[in-house]
């Protein structure tokens, strides 16, 4: 059965190493809509124990304000999980981001583990794709469970387990990626692209996040403070695509209130569906303005 999520700004979505105690002071000021605290790949072993207390100590916190805080703990099977988990939840962030989750039944046990750690309801689960098995078992995932509300692209991943080579267009990666798109829509989840490596080239980024915005994704995970407003604006909803989404509504009232069933806008056919686009359109950017 298809979920549907009441829709979250979720454009830019920031990793944030919790060994780092000034990172995550910065990230209360930062314009950013979700914060993934973690303590998988940018925490060392020696450090695990403190990013995991320091990531705990924020999501309690309420200092964060209306960003969407997130922990990533070590994924199933590492030394570290099993703890991770249970202080995650205990914690209860907004979401508990789990990497290279593969199956249906790895979502079930996630669940039931935050469920006993006595995880608050609104703690929902993110589960990062980043396998080949993953993207083949996409939709089973994203269907898995209520609780898990969005997937999250682990394209680093993804390229090394391909086997392939990153180049601009990201080509070899683009059917993985779309798979997991098709099956987080399906579901009725949230779903965020992967990240961008080169924090220097702006230009790459913009050209990046604008393939995500075009394909669908609802925004990109970033390793950079730098990222997040270019990723902020490609993924909302321009002034103008605001202005035509209004348009489109009211041709078709008008012509609903004239007996017709199809309206014309500028020589453009509108019909239902284009109606139902333009509303996504104005929710989206009320969403995105009740954030300031």
């Amino acid at each position: 059965m298809t979920q549907q999520m009441a829709y979250r700004p979720r454009r830019s979505v920031l990793y944030m190493p919790s060994s780092n105690e000034r990172a995550l002071e910065k990230a209360k000021t930062l314009p950013v809509d979700a914060l993934i605290l973690d303590l998988e790949d940018a925490v060392a072993p020696d450090a695990k124990d403190a990013a995991r207390e320091n990531a705990c100590a924020a999501a309690r916190s309420g200092d964060y304000g209306r960003r969407e805080l997130t922990i990533r703990v070590n994924g199933l099977g590492s030394q570290w999980h099993d703890a991770d988990l249970a202080a995650a939840a205990a914690a209860g962030p907004d979401a508990i981001v789990v990497p290279k989750v593969n199956s249906a039944d790895e979502v079930r046990l996630l669940v039931a583990a935050m469920e006993a750690a006595g995880a608050p309801d609104h703690t929902r689960l993110w589960a990062m794709v980043e396998t080949p098995v993953a993207v083949l078992h996409a939709e089973e995932i994203a269907r898995a469970s209520d609780r898990l509300a969005c997937l999250v692209l682990g394209t680093n991943d993804l390229y090394k387990e391909i086997g392939a080579t990153f180049a601009p267009g990201r080509a070899a990666i683009a059917t993985s990626l779309q798979l997991a798109l098709l099956a987080a829509r399906a579901a009725g989840v949230a779903v965020v692209d992967g990240v961008f490596n080169d924090v220097k080239d702006g230009h790459g980024f913009l050209a990046e996040a604008r393939q995500g915005r075009e394909w669908g994704f609802d925004g990109k995970t970033l390793i950079h403070p730098g990222q997040v407003e270019p990723a902020n604006d490609v993924f909302a909803p321009s002034a103008a695509q605001v202005e035509d989404a209004r348009a489109v509504i009211d041709a078709f009232e008008q012509a609903q209130a004239q007996g017709r069933g199809v309206a014309t806008l500028n020589g453009r056919l509108i019909e239902n569906l284009h109606v139902d686009t333009a509303q996504k359109v104005l929710a989206t950017a009320e969403a995105i303005a009740a954030l300031s």
